[in-house]
């Protein structure tokens, strides 16, 4: 009750790009990992809500057995806004959604809320074409933090509301351990319907966790784990579409280059990250030879969660050393090369000198924890991570 009613006082800087939505769709998906703060977003937006609402929560064997006939509930209720929860629990519902909709064609009438891709959900998107549109809630960002929450504290809890606002580190990891042991133990399983092996996905979690930012090798987690290649590719497919994993593609318009092509993968959350790789606490973090990795995937995370539609996110390496932490591209055109960096004192790589001559990028920026923004050579930006994203990532896009 009290972690629900701090999440209540952070407001997510979603709801309002949700509200537009609302109110030019007949449906709006609002997506993310489970534990995210889908539900009470929805109670903050009902709050909003002019018209009457029903709320299902599909999880809850009441709920569902509401629905046993779809058409006769829609239409039943076809005057209010109609909030279905875990909805990906019953894709049959998706079908009956659409003549639905077509019937009594009104936007606003139904928010739909699912811990899982419709990538994975077979025929979702092929449903609701054109009367539905989807928006990703990830976990609280860094511009979305309260004044009494510092980056530090963020960047090792990471962003689920529970574990950032649990009244010490010790019940951060207990509520992470929780999380994570009811994810490999049913939450895949009950999103996908599929039997994964739980020992071998702790394993993979872990490994993937050690692993993080690295370039992606199928082969050698298969070598390790005692699977198939194939298997392990679906694996990853599974974990991104639960919105926990993300494969960070590489760059690689430059022909008369050697590139390396495969994604690099990254755990989302940085609290998932630390607790999978045993750091018990922020302090113990700076020492551990993680926070390199960490902090890259942080600034990763953060950056994309405030991308526009149309501004891609890449990183960028050749065989002959040149490396892009992260390339910003709009159409064909280089925005920004970034290089990121624990240290508030950088010293910038040869490397990324040589993928700013390969790129030939409009802005070039090294972001670190706090420092303040000043010029480095060449035209490069030292920024810190909030001002990166408050002042020079909204002159981009």
């Amino acid at each position: 009750m009290v972690v629900a009613y701090l999440c209540c006082m952070i407001k997510r800087k979603i709801i309002s790009t949700i509200l537009q939505l609302h109110k030019h769709y007949p449906a709006v998906a609002i997506l993310g990992p489970r534990q995210v703060g889908k539900t009470t977003l929805v109670k903050e937006i009902v709050k909003l809500h002019k018209h009457k609402v029903r709320y299902l929560d599909i999880e809850k064997q009441n709920d569902a057995d509401k629905l046993s006939d779809p058409e006769a509930f829609f239409n039943l209720h076809k005057d209010k806004c109609i909030i279905l929860d875990e909805v990906q629990l019953m894709p049959h519902l998706f079908s009956a959604l659409r003549p639905a909709i077509d019937e009594f064609r009104k936007p606003g009438r139904f928010i739909l809320l699912g811990s899982a891709s419709p990538d994975l959900v077979k025929g979702v998107s092929e449903t609701l074409a054109g009367r539905i549109a989807y928006i990703e809630l990830p976990p609280i960002g860094l511009l979305e933090l309260p004044k009494n929450i510092s980056i530090t504290k963020h960047w090792f809890r990471g962003g689920f509301p529970s574990a950032l606002l649990a009244k010490s580190d010790y019940l951060c990891t207990q509520w992470i351990d929780n999380f994570i042991q009811s994810y490999i133990h049913k939450d895949l399983t009950l999103l996908f319907g599929i039997n994964f092996s739980a020992t071998t996905m702790r394993s993979f979690w872990s490994m993937l966790a050690h692993c993080s930012g690295n370039i992606w090798n199928a082969e050698t987690f298969a070598r390790s784990l005692g699977i198939s290649a194939p298997t392990v590719n679906k694996y990853v497919d599974y974990l991104e579409a639960a919105y926990l994993v993300h494969r960070l593609p590489a760059y690689f318009i430059n022909a008369t280059k050697r590139l390396v092509k495969a994604p690099k993968l990254y755990i989302r959350d940085s609290g998932l990250l630390h607790r999978l790789n045993n750091v018990p606490n922020a302090v113990e973090l700076k020492e551990n030879p993680i926070i390199g990795a960490s902090w890259e995937g942080y600034v990763i995370e953060q950056i994309k969660q405030q991308l526009s539609a149309g501004v891609l996110l890449f990183y960028y390496r050749t065989h002959n050393g040149a490396e892009c932490d992260a390339v910003l591209v709009k159409g064909i055109k280089v925005l920004a090369c970034i290089e990121i960096k624990v240290s508030n004192n950088p010293t910038v790589s040869k490397g990324f000198f040589e993928s700013i001559k390969d790129l030939k990028p409009k802005y070039k920026f090294v972001i670190t924890p706090t420092s303040e923004d000043y010029p480095y050579k060449e035209g490069i930006m030292v920024t810190a991570i909030q001002s990166f994203l408050k002042k020079h990532l909204k002159l981009m896009q």
